[in-house]
């Protein structure tokens, strides 16, 4: 389909041109006349040629020549009617205007003529109203019927008018409410008035008397006077206003509040009047209809009424129809798209006549609202009314068809001058005019065929833009229209001017009195316009004195006085652009010089773009105040607004010195550039951003990092890669060309080309074998670099084969070192990781299968290409066996043959345990277990002992063998009453094991042996040990009575003479213990063991090698000497026993009477 062809006005070009009629003035629909001046009905049209007009009045021909009191307009269709001194009804009705010409009619609304009446009020005879105080009243208006109706209001007899408030209201209809009535309300001068609009007359209805008597009055619930009853219906025009009221009676006088059921009410377009009684709502919308409930409400209760709104509409339009221009045998609509409530019919007429009753045209299909033209040829041209009606009113559109042949003008004037100042848009015109409508296109220069695209944008009227406008867009430009018929060009010319810019801006200055104050404003500009300076005080000028000293780039205020203060402006002008900057002035008494304060630089000001070319830019700005800190140097950031918006990157820095920078740009990038200036108190605050600079796009200047081909299937590759940023994109249309082939393979690269991904699958691979790949980046402006190519390899399979020849070497008893010969390369089926070896203790070799336990295996992983390992931490005398399995990154393959290997005897381990049972007097049994483990064959145990005497001293070491069969002997000839130590151990043919150690008390005598053994449960030791306790109590009492008398007691002087140095005094200040150390005491030595039948031990006596602060295990030398040496305490008193926490046993309380 062809849209409409606009038709210029310029008059060269409607020369000659033929038009079918165009309606472009006419009366309203609805006319109200003034009898009292002439009637004035408007038609005017345009057309080539030039139409004549017609009438017609209630549908028939309406003969102006024939009524000497009607003149039509010469050259228009406007009718005026001098109606003086003729009855003005005579000239109401509906008239219609039609123009036409030889390519068509057109015809305008139906306009009513009606004459404006302000009828008399009809006489009539007012009662006297006599009411109660506190009822409700109306009193009613019923103005004459008018045309316009009048506008109602109530006032006096001497023309005041009548207050209103919410207990006294007008209605919508003129009558006047009284919610209730008081003895104010007494007058016999309400009077209602009618002022009619268009005669400007106004009249008055007779005075109403009313009375209100003043007695006591019952107050009562609201109630509603208008409208009546619950509920009530209300229909409004769509677009119109719609007013509901509600008016209540009630006492007290009830408020009103309204609320919309079914919605909210349209808070713009709503409003409350006459005291909250009326609602209004303006431009009502379907949206607004629904029940509106109103609400009385007084302290006694409420009342509603519901008002049910519908909205219907009269037709509106949706899409009214335009001017038609085709060329022959062209395709086009006319569409009449309207809508109403209820939906409106739609009906066509073609030159004023329906169109059923006009002349066939094979080219024409009627489809309801619209009409479709085909292959339109010469002569039928025509105009088309479109009247779309419904029972609240109707719309009527006319729409001409011409069929033109017109070969392209351009109607910009040839050779003109754009001229436009850098990084503004810049537009350049070239309207045309054809039929067929001309097709426009831009050349630069002559050469170069501007395409639709960033930086241009070609309009649909054929104007040239160009967003950002930079000094390499000057030039001609040549524009082409073209069509069927014909062709037409024409020439225009660009210049690029730079911007005016204040350079050095005046700044806030603060002067004595009588000073001179100086303000600069140093000016850039385009060479080729000439700039003009002014200067403003305040915004106005500056005053006439001569005192005020305007140079080229500076004023000077010679000797400032009070009166100068202000504030200060430069405007620099040329013909295209200005610039301003104010500073203040403040005039100050004469003050001491202050002291110099040091602050961070102002931002910068003013940046500028210029140099601008495709990867590079020149930016400029304006230094800001330096707070007495010279400036050491400028920080440029800039921000990417197309790929990361709010994000400030650092791009360069310059030295303090310089105001401009030289930047190296990317591609297709939306760059904003800021600038920070730094001194020695820090950074100022980032300028304001610079304007936005596109670079244009272009190819990738890299590829794709991080590329890795690596196999997570037997049968794929996955290349990988880490993609680029936006920023690193070059232009849009990113993509990623991957590309791949086997290694050392006569075969072609395979590519594929994807997006938004970093990885690419490459399926049905050989089982890990090596590929060459390599990504590149690609964009819709070209390729990246020839990319690098890296090595990967496919996916990985579980090892075929396992390692052979398993050889296995013993070193000693806890080391052998296993070999075997290594898979082949081939069978490994991936990468090569290394070799597991399972290797597992099966039993030792004195123990018979049935009895070995089973063990875990344990694991050794080798890595690499390893054909031997190590197996440390072995158990001698063992049964062991093993297999291997090659290992690569997916896992194990199938295990070798097993492999079983011994191990020699080893040193056994220690004496599972040594006890020592049954003591006597002169003889000890000492009773042991095997080692737990043997690590060979046992040949026999030896055991070493020697007696600790009460000073501590060792005596000579005893060495007894036993066999291995043995597990208990008993050693005769032993001291009574002595402490022994024993040391233990197993031997092998490899040596000796480990010792362990044991100690264990001789008894004093058979009855001290026996009371050892059961002292406890006899009677007579009991009734001993009662004895002793009373003994004991008694020596105490005797102790405490001599103390107190200040003499000694033999125990005082054993302390005096044998003063311990652990037992600590108590401090003389606080009555506190000093420090008490028990690290030796009560500790028995490392290795001994309890004895099972109970024997004394060390921390039950005062005799314990503990005393001797033995640290560990006996040593032997090779000879079996004792080596470990006891040292400490020599001496020990008795009661130092007593400092165990533990009670003393009936033995220790013998000891410390012997």
């Amino acid at each position: 389909m062809t849209s409409a062809l606009e038709v210029p006005l310029d008059p060269k070009v409607l020369e000659g041109l033929p038009q079918p009629p165009t309606i472009t003035l006419q009366s309203p629909k609805d006319y109200i006349f003034d009898p009292r001046e002439n009637i004035v009905i408007h038609c005017e049209a345009k057309g080539k040629p030039h139409p004549s007009f017609s009438w017609t009045r209630n549908g028939t021909h309406f003969d102006v020549e024939k009524d000497s009191k009607v003149l039509m307009k010469p050259g228009s269709g406007t009718l005026v009617i001098d109606i003086s001194g003729e009855k003005a009804e005579a000239y109401e009705g509906t008239y219609q205007c039609t123009a036409h010409n030889e390519h068509g009619t057109a015809v305008s609304n139906n306009i009513v003529i009606r004459q404006s009446r302000s009828p008399l009020w009809s006489k009539e005879r007012n009662e006297a109203i006599v009411v109660q105080m506190g009822v409700s009243l109306v009193l009613q208006c019923r103005p004459p019927a008018g045309l316009p109706p009048p506008v109602i209001f109530w006032m006096d007899n001497i023309f005041q008018r009548l207050p209103l408030n919410d207990r006294v209201s007008q209605a919508l209809n003129g009558d006047l409410y009284f919610s209730n009535v008081l003895p104010e309300d007494t007058r016999s001068d309400y009077i209602c008035y009618a002022r009619f609009p268009h005669t400007q007359t106004i009249q008055q209805k007779q005075p109403i008397s009313v009375t209100v008597l003043d007695s006591k009055s019952d107050r009562r619930r609201p109630g509603f006077m208008a409208p009546l009853g619950s509920s009530s219906t209300k229909m409004v025009l769509r677009g119109e206003t719609l007013e509901l009221e509600c008016i209540a009676e009630g006492l007290p006088t009830p408020e009103i509040s309204w609320l919309k059921e079914s919605g909210e009410m349209p808070s713009g377009r709503m409003s409350l009047h006459n005291f909250q009684k009326t609602l209004k709502i303006v431009d009502v919308t379907e949206a607004d209809a629904g029940d509106y409930r109103c609400t009385a409400k007084n302290s006694l209760g409420s009342a509603h009424h519901i008002i049910k709104v519908t909205v219907k509409a009269a037709p509106f339009w949706i899409s009214a129809p335009r001017n038609l221009i085709l060329a022959p045998n062209e395709t086009g609509v006319l569409i009449c798209r309207v809508s109403g409530e209820p939906k409106p019919i739609i009906s066509w007429s073609v030159n004023g006549v329906p169109i059923e009753n006009a002349p066939q045209d094979p080219s024409r299909v009627v489809e309801q609202d619209t009409v479709i033209f085909s292959s339109v040829q010469t002569g039928s041209s025509g105009v088309y009314q479109c009247n779309a009606s419904n029972e609240f009113g109707y719309l009527m559109a006319n729409a001409f068809v011409s069929i033109l042949a017109e070969p392209p003008r351009v109607l910009t004037p040839s050779n003109n001058v754009y001229q436009v100042i850098s990084n503004r848009p810049a537009l350049l015109d070239c309207a045309s005019f054809g039929s067929p409508i001309p097709v426009i296109t831009w050349f630069k220069d002559s050469q170069t065929s501007i395409q639709d695209g960033d930086p241009y944008v070609i309009h649909n009227n054929g104007t040239l833009e160009i967003n950002v406008a930079q000094p390499l867009n000057s030039g001609k430009y040549t524009c082409i229209a073209t069509n069927n018929l014909g062709i037409k060009e024409n020439h225009v010319y660009l210049e690029v001017k730079e911007p005016t810019r204040i350079l050095k801006q005046p700044e806030y200055k603060v002067v004595q009195r009588n000073r001179n104050a100086v303000f600069e404003c140093k000016v850039k500009h385009d060479p080729s316009l000439i700039p003009t300076m002014t200067w403003l005080k305040d915004n106005g000028e500056l005053p006439d004195d001569e005192r005020f000293v305007v140079d080229t780039d500076s004023l000077t205020i010679k000797d400032v006085t009070g009166e100068d203060e202000g504030t200060y402006t430069c405007i620099m002008n040329t013909t295209l652009d200005q610039d301003s900057a104010s500073a203040m002035l403040t005039v100050v008494e004469a003050t001491p010089t202050p002291a110099m304060v040091y602050e961070e630089p102002d931002p910068p000001t003013d940046l500028e773009l210029t140099d601008q070319r495709e990867r590079s830019v020149q930016l400029t700005w304006i230094p800001g105040d330096e707070h007495n800190s010279p400036t050491q140097k400028f920080l440029i950031q800039y921000e990417d607004l197309l790929h990361q918006p709010g994000v400030w990157f650092n791009l360069t820095e310059v030295e303090g010195a310089s105001t401009t920078a030289h930047l190296s740009l990317s591609p297709f990038v939306y760059y904003s550039f800021r600038v920070l200036a730094h001194n020695h108190v820090g950074y100022s605050r980032p300028s304001q951003s610079s304007r936005q600079y596109r670079t244009t796009p272009a190819a990738p200047d890299e590829n794709p990092s991080d590329v890795q081909g690596v196999g997570t299937e037997h049968s794929n590759l996955i290349i990988t890669w880490a993609p680029l940023t936006g920023f690193q994109s070059n232009g849009p249309g990113l993509q990623y060309k991957v590309q791949w082939r086997q290694k050392d393979v006569d075969q072609d690269w395979s590519s594929e080309t994807v997006s938004n991904v970093t990885q690419f699958v490459v399926s049905g691979t050989p089982t890990y074998v090596p590929y060459e790949v390599k990504v590149q980046a690609v964009n819709d402006y070209g390729s990246g670099p020839e990319p690098e190519v890296v090595l990967g390899y496919s996916g990985e399979d579980l090892p075929l084969s396992a390692p052979e020849s398993l050889q296995v070497m013993v070193h000693n008893s806890t080391l052998a070192e296993v070999h075997w010969e290594p898979v082949p390369s081939s069978t490994v089926r991936g990468k090569l990781q290394g070799y597991k070896v399972y290797y597992r203790r099966e039993r030792g070799l004195h123990e018979a299968e049935a009895e070995a336990e089973q063990q875990e295996p344990e694991v050794l992983t080798f890595s690499g290409n390893r054909s031997e390992g190590r197996l440390p931490g072995l158990q001698p005398y063992s049964l062991y066996n093993l297999f291997i399995r090659v290992l690569n990154s997916k896992g194990e393959g199938p295990p070798s043959p097993g492999k079983s290997f011994e191990t020699p005897e080893g040193v056994p381990g220690p004496p599972s345990f040594l006890n020592v049972i049954n003591p006597n007097m002169d003889s000890l049994t000492l009773e042991w277990g095997p080692p737990l483990n043997n690590n060979g064959r046992l040949t026999s145990y030896t055991l070493k002992y020697q007696p600790v005497n009460n000073t501590n001293e060792l005596g000579p070491v005893e060495v007894k063998t036993f066999p291995a069969n043995e597990t208990s002997f008993t050693l005769a000839n032993l001291k009574s009453s002595t402490l022994y130590k024993f040391y233990f151990n197993a031997q092998t043919i490899k040596g000796s094991g480990p010792t362990i150690t044991e100690e264990a008390f001789t008894i004093m005598d058979t009855t001290v042996a026996s009371r050892q053994v059961d002292i406890a449960t006899q009677g007579w030791f009991i009734g001993l040990m009662c004895a002793i306790a009373l003994l004991i109590l008694v020596l105490l009492i005797v102790c405490f009575i001599k103390r107190n008398k200040g003499g000694k007691y033999p125990v005082k002087e054993k302390e005096d003479a044998h003063q311990d140095p652990e037992i600590q005094p108590m401090k003389e200040d606080d009555g506190t213990f000093g420090e008490y150390s028990d690290t030796e005491d009560h500790k028995p030595l490392k290795g001994s063991r309890t004895p099972s039948n109970g024997t004394v031990r060390r921390d039950e006596s005062d005799d314990s090698l503990v005393d001797y602060g033995e640290g560990g295990d006996g040593q032997f030398n090779e000879d079996g000497s004792f080596i470990g040496q006891y040292s400490g305490k020599k001496e020990k008193d008795t009661h130092e026993g007593n400092e165990s926490s533990e009670a003393p046993s009936p033995v220790n309380a013998m000891n410390s009477f012997v």
